[in-house]
């Protein structure tokens, strides 16, 4: 792997050289533009519309649109030239219980290593305060041209840090326009059918998933070749109409996912002591002090960058396993 930032992490009067790298990479397919009569590529060209012509990629710089549309542009001096202390710096800022943020806020993560052989010391008293403490980091790191809060926490598997880069408040969306318009009453027979239904069905296990339509492209690909005949179409399923009578068809689903794991349900793991959720304003992120606030997953768009992320949730521990849950930072 390579290296996407060099800096350190800093945390009171303590200085840590990291390297960071890319924890995940996606596996999906990619297509090609092509010409659909005769199948040439298709390329694009930089092209200056005030002087109708072609420019190379060195030419060319970047360049701010303010809202009345007006162009001011920044070259790549006035860029390196930004009082951005974030730049080689992760400031730590504070200290949170692991499953305070909701990870609906996560967007990225990246591996820590300790930059050089001096740096395992500090990195390792860090690694195990964390692990001993059930905490993460509460952090700020500029990456790709972007500022934003990060939290960093012990991927125990594997024993390293892992750094996760997070939306701003605001850049999260009210769920409010798609909760349940009315009041829906269940009853507790249909919970213990929904519980059945969990327990027939079973745990996460990756063995079991496929990325089917990447698997359908290749094979469509392969025949087109002449490599392979094109797999016979699968049976359509029955067509689901609308549930009439939910219990009947509660009690259907778990007959069939017992009966495709063998007619036995997965041993139900005990449930979790519930956290009480507590919310916190998205204040002027400045420092590591919180103010106490609304109760909303998502905070109001206050128009300014620079603000604590404001969602607490209830988390569960990331479960000890070889493969790690994708999305998840707790």
């Amino acid at each position: 792997m390579k290296s996407i930032w060099k800096g350190a992490i800093s945390f009171g009067l303590v200085s840590i050289p990291v390297q960071l790298y890319s924890a995940t990479e996606e596996h999906g397919v990619s297509f090609r533009q092509v010409h659909a009569a005769d199948g040439g590529r298709i390329r694009y060209r930089r092209f200056c519309e005030l002087e109708d012509r072609e420019v190379q990629y060195a030419e060319i710089t970047r360049a701010y649109e303010t809202e009345d549309g007006e162009l001011v542009v920044l070259t790549p001096e006035d860029l390196a030239e930004l009082p951005l202390p974030s730049k080689k710096i992760i400031d730590v800022v504070g200290f949170e219980e692991v499953g305070f943020f909701d990870p609906i806020q996560f967007s990225r993560a990246y591996y820590v290593k300790a930059a050089d052989a001096a740096a395992a010391k500090p990195y390792v008293l860090l690694r195990e305060a964390l692990k001993r403490s059930g905490r993460v980091a509460v952090v700020k790191v500029a990456l790709r041209n972007r500022e934003a809060p990060a939290l960093v926490r012990v991927l125990e598997e594997e024993d390293v840090l892992v750094l996760h880069t997070m939306l701003w408040p605001d850049e999260v969306r009210s769920a409010q326009a798609v909760a349940p318009d009315e009041k829906v009453t269940v009853r507790r027979q249909e919970l213990d059918m929904v519980d059945s239904l969990m327990d027939a069905l079973g745990g996460y296990d990756p063995e079991e998933f496929t990325d089917e339509y990447r698997e359908a492209v290749e094979a469509l690909v392969a025949s087109k070749e002449g490599i392979a005949p094109l797999p016979k179409e699968a049976a359509a399923g029955e067509e689901r109409g609308q549930v009439i009578d939910l219990m009947s068809a509660l009690e259907a689903s778990v007959q069939a996912a017992r009966d495709k794991r063998g007619g036995t349900a997965a041993p139900r793991k005990k449930a979790a002591a519930k956290k009480t959720t507590a919310k916190k304003t998205a204040g002027t992120k400045t420092t590591g002090t919180k103010t106490a606030g609304t109760k909303k997953t998502a905070a109001k768009k206050t128009g300014t960058a620079g603000k604590k992320t404001a969602a607490k949730t209830a988390g569960k521990k990331t479960a000890k396993k070889t493969t790690r849950k994708p999305g998840k930072a707790a």
